[in-house]
């Protein structure tokens, strides 16, 4: 179910309804229960490999928490790590790999290749496959008791605001919530309802608008040069960030609205003044889980320059993985790496508070790595950074079906997503309202815009959210 769908219209206010009208001891059981129609809305029988990683998880924490010995409790977690990378590699890298491995005996003269299966990639495996990840690995590490309710197990799995797309909770934060007693609290209500509306004026309003001009471009990007090609690029990067935000906005402020605290995932990345910098403020769950579960774990920056440099390379390659199955990814990840890699080591990490070239540069090369990221091939994204300031045609729009109000509406969508950002990032809102304690009338008002803006300019046709992919 799209949160951006009159299906999540209703469902959204009923299960809020019915959750504050249930006696506690049956919250779970409703929650649990509009988690699994939440997620059947996509494909039904998809179902029975979420029964299973719940199954074999809840298993393995129990087990590994039993373990007599330490090679008792490695020998579960590493069943559980195989049988979640299993499930997560059949599905979302078969393709990939039959294709890389088919291509390599091809060169040797061979036709070795894997059988031919139609495989759809569930939504949002990769975000609840690492979920459940990192409880059975907190529970090895001593650090979460094995809970021993599998139906409040399986909500930690299954939570319906976070369930395709994160954020990717750890098992301390979500799991005691479950057993905790929220009560209604208007105040409370109105701050989630207002970061969900947020969400949807992010995601409907801005992403979904650029993407038109972005799916035309990338989606034939040989037929451009020069200014389509910049414009797009431009515009992904920020359809990337309000599409992705805005779907974190939703989930946390439905979350709240019922009186759970779901972890932030931005924090204003574009904002950033170094690579640093930057991946502590963009999918937050995503990175700092592969600092505590890879990074670390292979010596992360304790074993010497060279290992170091290593550690930075596999993780930022992996995590290109992660996203998708193609080299577009994985080069997307390395890109990363490199900027990091140089930024420690040939430039000495600036310790003021802002700087206006730092950000503009961050962001710059950001943005050219997107290129890879939205590209369908590594050949494709070759041709636009190669063609990006090749100017055969000085026709600005340069996408004859986009009209001039539309392209300008872009533009005027870009500078309100990053003005309001800016007035956030400043802390000019809580200026405002320490100084004015009962001037919340402004609230108001950003909110009735939000109202007016979707209902004129918000985008209609039902959009997939882009992280929903993986």
């Amino acid at each position: 179910m799209l949160f951006n769908s009159p299906a999540f219209l209703l469902f959204f206010p009923v299960v809020t309804i019915l959750y504050f009208l249930f006696p506690h001891a049956f919250r779970w059981m409703l929650l649990l229960a509009a988690s699994c129609f939440f997620y059947m809305f996509f494909k039904p029988v998809y179902i029975l490999i979420l029964f299973f990683t719940i199954a074999v998880d809840y298993s393995a924490g129990i087990l590994i928490e039993s373990g007599k010995t330490n090679r008792d409790k490695k020998r579960w977690l590493i069943a559980s790590i195989v049988a979640n990378v299993g499930v997560l590699a059949f599905f979302k890298y078969y393709h990939f790999l039959d294709d890389n491995i088919s291509a390599f005996f091809h060169l040797a003269g061979t036709g070795l290749h894997f059988p031919a299966l139609d495989i759809i990639l569930p939504i949002g495996l990769s975000f609840h496959t690492f979920q459940a990840m990192s409880y059975t690995i907190e529970v090895y590490r001593g650090r979460q008791k094995a809970e021993r309710h599998l139906g409040i197990y399986a909500l930690y799995v299954m939570f319906y605001p976070q369930l395709v797309a994160g954020p990717i909770e750890r098992p301390q934060h979500l799991l005691p919530q479950f057993k905790a007693v929220h009560t209604f609290d208007y105040d409370r209500v109105s701050s989630g309802l207002r970061r969900m509306l947020w969400g949807l004026f992010k995601k409907m309003v801005i992403a979904d608008r650029l993407s038109f001009y972005v799916s035309i471009v990338y989606g034939n990007p040989h037929s451009y040069s020069g200014f389509p090609l910049i414009w797009s690029t431009l515009f992904f990067s920020v359809q990337i960030y309000c599409d992705f935000s805005g779907y974190c906005d939703i989930a946390l402020g439905a979350a709240k609205v019922m009186g759970f605290q779901l972890m932030e995932n931005f924090s204003f990345p574009y904002f950033s003044s170094s690579f640093r910098e930057f991946w502590k403020r963009w999918h937050i769950s995503l990175s700092s889980w592969f600092a505590d579960y890879l990074y670390v774990p292979l010596g992360g920056n304790q074993k010497g320059k060279i290992k170091w440099m290593r550690n930075i390379l596999v993780v930022f390659a992996v995590s290109g993985l992660w996203h998708g199955a193609s080299w577009t990814f994985v080069i997307w990840g390395l890109l990363h790496a490199v900027y990091l890699l140089a930024e420690r080591l040939f430039f000495r990490e600036r310790k003021r508070d802002f700087n206006w070239f730092s950000m503009v540069s961050v962001f710059s090369c950001v943005t050219v790595a997107w290129i890879f990221f939205r590209a369908q091939t590594v050949n494709d994204a070759i041709y636009i950074l190669t063609h990006l300031f090749s100017f055969e045609n000085y026709n600005i729009i340069g996408v004859p079906v986009v009209s001039t109000f539309s392209f300008i509406l872009n533009f005027t969508a870009i500078a309100c997503i990053f003005l309001s950002d800016a007035f956030l990032f400043s802390r000019l809102s809580e200026k405002i309202r320490l100084s004015f304690p009962g001037a919340t009338g402004y609230a108001y008002i950003t909110n009735a815009l939000m109202i007016i803006a979707l209902v004129l300019f918000g985008v209609f046709e039902q959009q997939s959210f882009i992280y929903f992919q993986f």
